[in-house]
């Protein structure tokens, strides 16, 4: 078969994306409008994911982990073949920067929508890109010996030289802990990339993630489709983007301009890719890497020049020439944040489960990209974004106000996300301001993920309450059990509503998620069927259904609609959502966990453990003791307070479950930490 890599120019029918969720979708999206067939692959854990719902044809790719399915370039090739394809987009992330991909996908006859088999492999290492870089005047931090580094080059960053996303990176402040650190992040590239090399360079203080989007085609026209913020990371990884990023001065926007031209010209680049520099507090910009691939925050891109760039990659793959010269004039200011199955107050951890609802409001503004719906499972095997939420409007001002309020007004239940994280990042004053850097999550995560005066778990429970005094069980329920009650009006046909004894109230107990405090609400059924709080409080029950409570509190009135699931309660509110777990009126003993246990947050698989951890050594409160690898990251199980371990039940390999018994602490003085490990060179 002719491809289009050849020069020749030919229509793309059938596209095979090698890849999952959100991004796989996001271009079957884009292919239903231009008529191009689809085709998706699976892993076992993906069988019922969005994306094979949603493409005409799938083929399965036996296995779960990414390392048996999404990362096999011959089945990847071998499921286009099976199912007629012509062509093979890579999405992000998994083989899309994988130079031997590409050129497996043009060996077998299919074109390729993507760079150039040379551009990847000039720009897969960061060190080689570097050295093209410096050839073409784009300016770069000097690279640091780490063997001859002293304490003026401090504080370095090491860098994986293969991948990205913040694997086999490390800051390090202090000359001692750099032999350490460096056979750490060699060992985390080795693992994550196959490849263990690792450099160092200059930390910049407060800088700011600043990148440059490209389209190029093979006509010559390499277009620099404006600036994009991503500063606002966790784990060296994007949160919030933005474009075009705010506070850079003319004379420094067509600098970044060019050298990302620059940089696309000096490998021959073809396709959609995007240049990333940081930019110093004093606003001097230095090339980090160039990704040979869609970037994840595209949208904001698309948003303000009115592109598609998947569009774009298919005609340029197809040998066609990028509409004009010059790109089109940008309009407006576009944010995208990532919603992620995540804890940010408990260190990021990700989290699994049930994703039993996912509504994020529509209107003019706003884009949703997901690889949900509501009813799915997210799983432990890959990355935890549930969607990107992007908000457009003429200003910022109004682009953050949009966004942050949408997602507010999101109804998210199942695992906890960092949705409120988001929300009041999107309003947090440096964020208003534009005063933007990589450090933002350092200084501000404690705050941001605080207890808000802004909420009001109480009388959300007593909302929740409320619903459930009126809901009858679900076999008998009829129409009249579920009618609105109003004090005066009738009351549902339940047996037990309504007492006889009004100085005995009736109690309910909920577990706020994820902070776990409890709320009891005291509540009584008068006559008039409608539920009321017990003592007077200053709110007044207006109607309530099992599924929509209205309260006037204070003299305002508020709506909450009422979700139940099993034991968990989702109340969202017009300004917050919470999640509740119903308590039972007795605890059970069972449930109880010896004090000092060690549990498994997630499930994952056990990758090292600290040296010499042993039953009978002594540890200290804080400690790293344990290391479980899940979902794209590694969590440290850290003790919980100093004394003796006097279990251990995790080796490196074992696969665990959520709540899972790791270890046990039993609390005694103050003791000998167990010393940090070295990870062990990878050949």
């Amino acid at each position: 078969m002719t491809t289009a890599t050849d020069g020749a120019r030919m229509a793309i029918t059938t596209l095979l994306v090698a890849n999952r969720g959100e991004i796989a979708c996001r271009i079957f999206r884009t292919c239903r409008d231009l008529g191009i067939t689809t085709v998706a692959v699976y892993s076992d854990a993906d069988a019922d994911a969005l994306h094979v719902r949603e493409a005409d044809l799938a083929v399965r790719l036996p296995g779960a982990a990414p390392a048996d399915t999404y990362l096999r370039d011959e089945l990847v090739v071998a499921a286009a073949r099976a199912a007629g394809a012509d062509a093979v987009h890579p999405g992000y992330g998994f083989l899309s920067e994988n130079a031997a991909f590409a050129a497996a996908v043009q060996d077998a006859g299919l074109v390729w929508v993507g760079p150039p088999v040379k551009a990847i492999e000039l720009m897969a290492s960061k060190t080689r890109a570097k050295e093209l870089m410096a050839g073409a005047g784009v300016p770069l931090l000097a690279p640091v010996d780490p063997a001859t580094a002293g304490p003026d080059d401090l504080p370095l960053l090491l860098k994986a030289a293969a991948g990205g996303g913040g694997r086999g990176m490390r800051i390090v402040r202090e000359l001692d802990a750099l032999p350490g650190e460096l056979l750490a992040a060699a060992a985390e590239a080795a693992s994550a990339f196959g490849d263990g090399e690792v450099f160092a360079e200059p930390y910049v203080e407060r800088g700011r993630h600043v990148e440059v989007q490209v389209m190029a085609d093979a006509h010559d026209t390499v277009w620099a489709l404006g600036t994009r913020d991503c500063s606002l990371q966790r784990r060296h990884q994007k949160v919030i983007e933005e474009a075009p990023a705010p506070g850079l001065d003319e004379a420094l926007r067509t600098r970044l301009h060019e050298a990302a031209v620059a940089a696309a010209r000096a490998v021959g680049y073809r396709g959609a890719g995007t240049v990333e520099f940081l930019v110093s507090a004093e606003g001097r910009p230095y090339f980090l890497e160039m990704n040979t691939r869609l970037q994840v925050e595209h949208p904001v891109t698309e948003a303000v020049f009115g592109l598609d760039l998947v569009t774009l990659q298919l005609r340029v793959a197809e040998g066609e020439p990028l509409p004009s010269p010059e790109p089109p004039q940008p309009s407006g200011h576009a944010v995208e944040a990532r919603l992620y199955a995540e804890d940010p107050a408990r260190d990021w951890q990700p989290q699994t489960g049930a994703l039993l609802t996912l509504e994020v409001p529509e209107g003019p503004g706003l884009r949703l990209d997901t690889g949900y719906t509501g009813g799915d499972t997210i799983g432990v095997h890959y990355d935890p974004m549930i969607a990107k939420v992007i908000a457009h409007a003429p200003t910022r001002t109004e682009a953050v106000r949009l966004l942050a309020r949408a997602l507010e007004r999101a109804r998210v239940h199942g695992p906890v996300t960092n949705r409120d994280l988001l929300v009041r990042s999107l309003r947090h004053p440096d964020f208003a301001a534009a005063r933007l850097d990589t450090g933002f999550y350092d200084r501000h995560l404690a705050d941001l993920t605080a207890p808000g005066a802004d909420r009001d778990p109480a009388t959300a429970a007593l909302a929740a309450t409320l619903a459930e005094a009126v809901r009858g069980p679900e076999a008998v329920r009829g129409a009249e059990a579920v009618r609105p009650t109003r004090p005066g009006g009738p009351a549902p046909a339940r047996f037990g509503a309504w007492r006889n004894v009004p100085s005995q109230p009736q109690r309910k107990r909920y577990r706020s998620e994820p902070d776990g405090t409890v709320h009891e609400v005291a509540y009584r059924t008068p006559r008039t069927g409608t539920p009321e709080p017990y003592e007077t409080t200053g709110t007044r029950v207006l109607t309530v259904t099992p599924d929509r409570v209205t309260l006037e509190v204070d003299g305002v009135t508020r709506h909450f609609a009422i979700t139940t699931h099993a034991d968990r309660v989702h109340v969202d509110a017009a300004d917050a959502s919470y999640t509740f777990t119903a308590l039972p009126r007795f605890t059970d003993p069972a449930t109880h966990t010896a004090p000092g246990s060690l549990l498994a947050p997630m499930p994952g698989t056990v990758v090292r453990l600290a040296e010499g951890l042993a039953a009978g050594v002594t540890v200290e409160a804080g400690q790293p003791l344990i290391w479980l690898e899940a979902m794209k990251m590694e969590h440290r199980i850290l003790a919980p307070a100093s004394g003796t371990l006097t279990a251990l039940h995790a080796a490196p390999g074992h696969q665990v479950e959520v709540g899972a018994l790791l270890a046990v602490v039993q609390e005694g003085p103050a003791a000998t930490p167990v010393p940090v490990p070295v990870p062990e060179e990878t050949a």
